[in-house]
């Protein structure tokens, strides 16, 4: 399949590319638990999105919804222009879960065949093994496997329909760190050809570093929708740091976007919707020196939009 090509649900080709996923004003309650509560989200193909929250804010429900297995209460759910149960018909969709589907008795290699044979235009077994990085284990069992090597395993069945959307829950749990980065190089290859992926994971530092856009979810609403930055500054804006002898603690207090000033001896710590301001106003106005712009982290960010501890 050319990702650049899909067909609409009468199966003519398409005059211009849909969205890779499109939800509109989606909700879904369990009883008297209202999972998701009015999402709109919009991925085009290419992108590398993760979706973060913490425990019950809708990621696992929402995933489902675009696997096509839970449908709205309220609302549409579009996956490259069509329902996610043809998309995933066509083998435009493809997902790598954190456990099952894997019958331990089987090798590798007979695992992948076997997967490929149900696809009527599967990429070569041997071909994804490479792309998953696990060529060289083809003929062990599954069950001899680790983790990391099942998970990887995982991900070369899902290359298999060389689908346009690839949904990973936890995809690099159980790697180590250069599995981990083996990985991530693998699916930042793929996206650069227009496949797009949507990532749920607890590992905020693996969000910064490769998603393109941050999704971050809370009690079923999106709160954060951005890169990586833009949702680091939607938290609490960044710190400026500098040196100032005998700062004017009432003057900096009332310089605009200025959250709070704290003095410790000739520092002073300002926290500012408006970092650049305050480092003009202190290298223009006053005699501090050892000026610097502190961007908060993700993690900072996670907690002060979800208010809660828990990433996962």
């Amino acid at each position: 399949m050319s990702l650049a090509v899909v067909a609409d649900a009468a199966g003519r080709l398409a005059t211009t590319t849909p969205a890779a996923v499109d939800l509109s004003g989606v909700h879904r309650t369990f009883g008297a638990i209202r999972a998701v509560d009015g999402i709109d989200l919009h991925l085009e193909l290419g992108e590398i999105a993760a979706l973060l929250g913490p425990n019950g804010a809708g990621k696992t429900t929402t995933i489902d919804m675009i696997l096509g297995l839970s449908q709205p209460d309220q609302g549409t759910v579009a996956v490259l222009g069509m329902a996610p149960s043809a998309a995933i018909s066509r083998g435009l969709v493809a997902a790598v879960m954190q456990t099952g589907g894997l019958l331990k008795d089987l090798t590798v290699r007979e695992t992948t065949r076997l997967t490929a044979s149900v696809f009527a235009n599967a990429r070569p077994v041997d071909e994804v093994l490479e792309r998953a990085g696990i060529v060289d284990i083809g003929n062990r069992l599954v069950r001899a496997c680790s983790g990391g090597e099942q998970q990887r395993l995982r991900f070369a069945l899902a290359l298999l329909p060389d689908p346009a959307l690839m949904v990973l829950d936890e995809p690099t749990a159980g790697m180590d760190v250069e599995g981990r980065r083996d990985f991530w190089t693998a699916i930042r290859r793929d996206a650069g050809q227009g496949r797009t992926v949507l990532f749920a994971t607890h590992y905020l530092e693996e969000a910064d570093a490769y998603a393109d856009r941050i999704i971050l979810l809370r009690q079923g609403r999106i709160v954060a929708d951005g890169t990586a930055a833009e949702v680091r500054n939607l938290s609490s804006g960044r710190s400026v740091r500098a040196t100032l002898p005998g700062a004017d603690q009432a003057a900096l207090s009332a310089l605009p976007g200025v959250r709070s000033v704290e003095i410790r001896g000739d520092r002073v710590l300002i926290q500012s919707l408006d970092s650049d301001a305050v480092a003009r106003y202190l290298l223009s106005s006053t005699p501090a020196h050892d000026v610097e712009i502190v961007v908060h982290n993700l993690e900072e960010a996670f907690l002060a939009l979800t208010g809660d501890g828990s990433p996962q």
